[in-house]
């Protein structure tokens, strides 16, 4: 937990900084980026939480492996250098996102289906979404196959589960009683 109040600290003071700088955006693209690639190649991802390899190895590595992203994003490796936080940085990534977000009023709708969404059906769902949120939403698409057909759909905190293994488990319990 403690970790997760340090990377909203992080991502708020490397925020605020890029909007103050007009940078804001670029800073998000380097942020997915980076998470990204952290959760993508795991021996990166060993090596930054690796607690006997030096802070100046990391820094080092990291500056070489991401040297085409913004000054913003350079100075956070910097800050995490001279704190050695390195292995918060994943973390600070993903709270960045959200941050971002936010801020723009962008709001991210989880679709889980038992099989990838297409261009088609992906338009569909966001013209209902539109009808439920008034911010501008993102689709992130989960493939479940346990679901056997239909979707879940999460937004925030609301949920609406239409999947058949929800509707089979709700028949199940009525027959059972």
């Amino acid at each position: 937990m403690a970790s997760t109040r340090a990377a909203i600290r992080y991502a708020t003071a490397i925020l605020d900084i890029a909007n103050s700088k007009g940078v804001a955006q670029a800073v998000n693209d380097d942020m997915t980026t980076i998470g990204s690639t952290i959760k993508g190649n795991s021996e990166l991802s060993t090596f930054i939480q690796n607690p006997t390899t030096k802070v100046e190895a990391k820094e080092a590595v990291l500056s070489e492996v991401f040297a085409n992203v913004n000054a913003v994003t350079k100075s956070l490796f910097r800050l995490l250098f001279e704190n050695k936080r390195f292995e918060i940085l994943g973390d600070i990534t993903s709270e960045y996102n959200k941050l971002f977000d936010e801020l723009n009023n962008v709001e991210t709708a989880k679709v889980t289906t038992a099989i990838p969404m297409d261009a088609a059906l992906e338009a569909k769902v966001l013209a209902k979404i539109a009808t439920l949120s008034n911010k501008k939403i993102t689709i992130e698409n989960i493939v479940d196959s346990s679901i056997i057909g239909g979707f879940i759909l999460r937004i925030g905190d609301k949920q609406y589960n239409a999947s058949i293994a929800n509707r089979l488990q709700v028949l199940k319990r009525e027959l059972s009683n």
